[in-house]
């Protein structure tokens, strides 16, 4: 094995992580209930991006700690809480939503975040905004 092969390996081994490309992103939803008026449109902050991940062809010769599936997900984040214009008075108008203040790469925690991949889902309102 060459130097130079063995001193990109241990940089990229080492500052991997920092040079991922994961960080808040401005994103939109569009909320509706089936008994509200009206949609609501609310521009947030998610974690997306690029982590480095590791993942060989000899699975059965290391441990799964050697085998790192990372994801961008939250460091930091708060939940606001909107009102949904024009609902009835039996409904509850509200809806909450994360927003997040910084990102990392890790292990993706299934307690806040959705960890596979989802349906198709349309983002768009079919109600009138407000």
């Amino acid at each position: 094995m060459s130097l130079f092969f063995a001193m990109s390996l241990l940089f990229g081994l080492t500052f991997g992580q920092t040079a991922s490309l994961c960080a808040p992103s401005e994103y939109t939803i569009h909320v509706e209930k089936r008994e509200c008026a009206y949609c609501l449109v609310i521009n947030t902050t998610i974690c997306a991006g690029f982590c480095m991940t590791r993942d060989s062809n000899g699975k059965k010769l290391l441990l799964k700690s050697a085998l790192s599936q990372n994801v961008c997900t939250y460091k930091e984040m708060l939940y606001q809480t909107a009102l949904i214009p024009g609902c009835p008075h039996h409904t509850i108008p509200y809806y909450s939503y994360p927003v997040a203040l910084s990102c990392k790469c890790g292990k993706c925690n299934t307690d806040y975040s959705d960890c596979v991949h989802e349906k198709v889902r349309t983002n768009y309102c079919t109600k009138p905004q407000k």
